[in-house]
């Protein structure tokens, strides 16, 4: 069975989702990066799994749910960190990001019986997923992260492994204040959208 991966910051106010800032503050873009994060943590919970790993940046909260093991991330690009991750895992692992709250259990059970890994690009260039069936770290350093060519440079990465490739559906991450909108709206019953709900009732916008 699969590894599920989740790579987060502790949602604090200034240190995560700042191109929410503005039109949010730094104290409400932290508070939808806490709702993206349990939404998240919820859906890899309900998902088939041999282990569930969270890897944090920061110190987990109460909003951790029961069932994660919490590892630090290691210093360096996000490359780094990612190819760190993979590379603490024995056997096939699903690594996914906290800002994709609308990401439901079906998307992330994954079967590596006749593929080598799983590719979930993402609308904004980079990908939402990336699953191998044996950790290559190597595969991740050196990608340039954060990028409009993210997605399409760890895909010529994969292919040109030799990976048969399985691609999952193209999911928006949520970046900017139009994200929050549209992501909310693809999970109008989760934390995340009752989060936007409840900053839109409080300052009127």
């Amino acid at each position: 069975m699969t590894t599920l991966l989740v790579i987060a910051k502790e949602p604090r106010p200034g240190r995560v989702k700042t191109r929410l800032t503005p039109p949010f503050t730094p104290a409400e873009a932290a508070a939808l990066a806490e709702a993206a994060l349990v939404d998240t943590l919820r859906t890899v919970a309900a998902a088939p799994a041999r282990r569930r790993v969270l890897v944090l940046d920061g110190r987990p909260g109460l909003w951790l749910p029961p069932g994660f093991d919490v590892v630090p991330q290691c210093a360096g690009g996000l490359d780094e960190r990612l190819a760190a991750a993979f590379a603490g895992c024995d056997g096939p692992a699903l690594l996914i990001g906290m800002d994709t709250p609308q990401v439901t259990p079906k998307l992330l059970t994954v079967d590596f019986a006749g593929c080598d890994a799983y590719f979930g690009p993402a609308e904004d260039g980079g990908f939402w997923a990336l699953g191998l069936a044996e950790p290559a770290p190597e595969l991740l350093r050196g990608v340039p992260m954060s990028t409009p060519r993210t997605g399409a440079v760890q895909r010529e990465r994969l292919a040109g492994a030799g990976l048969r490739v399985r691609e999952l559906p193209r999911l928006r991450d949520v970046d900017t204040a139009v994200d929050v909108e549209a992501v909310a709206a693809l999970a109008p019953h989760g934390r995340f959208a009752a989060e936007l709900a409840r900053l839109r009732a409080a300052t009127g916008r």
